[in-house]
């Protein structure tokens, strides 16, 4: 074994060192990791975005606000170019005219009843546009008015059917008298509005008459007066507004009623009855006043004025109320008068 060792030939065994034998590496045991513990209590901003989220007012800022702020500043930036806001209405007026004048919606013609001649050619010319023509552009609420501005309207119902006809059923006022004024002849309704104007009396002879200004604010009392007039309804030739605050009844031959302010439908009743009972009207008698309801009095005509004046060897009067001088009484009056005139140019 020393021849083999070149180097060592002269060492002993005793001096070499031994050699070093390395034992194999066990493996290093797992190390437990260690887990960081968060602290629960959030820190002071966290605390106070919390407690500003839970105001009501807040939370609808974020939820509601910003999005809308930021879509409204998204449209506004888009539509701050005059290009697209001409593009954008164009379009928009486009579908608006397609939808409104497809066939559904189209109005081909008008259907009006109960209207008369004047009435329906009036309403036809009222219509805003020329038929046919979509219905959006009949605003029926508009045309109804205009139509109930008509003096012979009293109501009209507008509606729109679904085969494309407009429809319009009509009441006109019912004339019932005639008003005789300053301006004019007019008819009106049983409320006292007006229906037409007339030219002459003779055109409606079937309706009564009343006259004088304010008379057709009264025209409900005058109707009910006519109709409480009912047996000298062939004599009445009508009623007329006095001070418009009372009535007259006027009848044939110039006889006259004057009724009072309160009460004009009992007084007349009670000439009615006095008239059943004594054949009052059929007299010569003129006035007949009834103002005074516990004194009613009595003015008799020119006739028989002149009657009783006879009877009493009075002179008869005119019209004007003075004397009449009689033929004879001229006469005498011319005679004496001579005769005095004679005398005294004697003497």
């Amino acid at each position: 074994m020393q021849g083999l060792n070149p180097f060592g030939g002269g060492q002993s065994d005793a001096s070499r060192p031994a050699p070093i034998r390395h034992a194999p590496s066990r493996p290093a045991p797992p190390q437990p990791k260690v887990t960081v513990r968060r602290d629960p209590a959030p820190s002071r901003l966290a605390y106070r975005l919390n407690r500003m989220m839970l105001r009501p007012l807040i939370r609808r800022f974020v939820r509601i606000g910003i999005p809308a702020f930021l879509a409204a500043m998204v449209a506004g930036i888009w539509l701050s170019d005059e290009t697209r806001r001409a593009n954008l209405a164009s379009g928009i007026d486009g579908i608006v005219d397609k939808v409104q004048h497809r066939d559904a919606f189209m109005v081909h013609s008008m259907e009006i009843e109960g209207a008369s001649e004047a009435v329906d050619k009036g309403l036809r010319a009222m219509l805003p546009v020329e038929l046919p023509a979509s219905s959006f552009d009949i605003d029926l609420a508009k045309l109804r008015e205009r139509v109930l501005k008509l003096d012979a309207v009293e109501s009209v119902q507008l509606r729109i059917t679904p085969s494309g006809t407009l429809s319009a059923v009509v009441t006109e006022r019912v004339p019932v008298v005639l008003w005789r004024h300053a301006r004019g002849i007019e008819l009106l309704d049983k409320a006292g509005h007006r229906v037409a104007s007339v030219t002459a009396r003779d055109i409606r002879k079937d309706l009564p008459i009343i006259a004088g200004e304010g008379a057709e604010r009264a025209a409900p009392e005058a109707m009910a007066l006519i109709d409480a007039a009912g047996p000298i309804l062939p004599q009445l030739r009508g009623l007329e507004r006095v001070g418009e605050r009372r009535w007259d009844v006027v009848l044939e031959g110039g006889q006259r009623i004057k009724l009072p302010e309160d009460g004009a439908l009992r007084a007349l009743e009670r000439v009615m009855a006095m008239d059943q009972a004594q054949e009052m009207l059929s007299r010569d008698i003129s006035v007949i006043d009834m103002r005074q309801e516990d004194r009613p009095m009595v003015q008799i005509g020119l006739d028989a004025q002149n009657a009783i004046r006879r009877a009493r060897g009075q002179g008869e009067i005119g019209p004007d109320g003075q004397p009449i001088a009689s033929k004879g009484g001229a006469s005498d009056k011319k005679k004496t008068g001579t005769t005095t005139g004679t005398s005294v140019k004697k003497t």
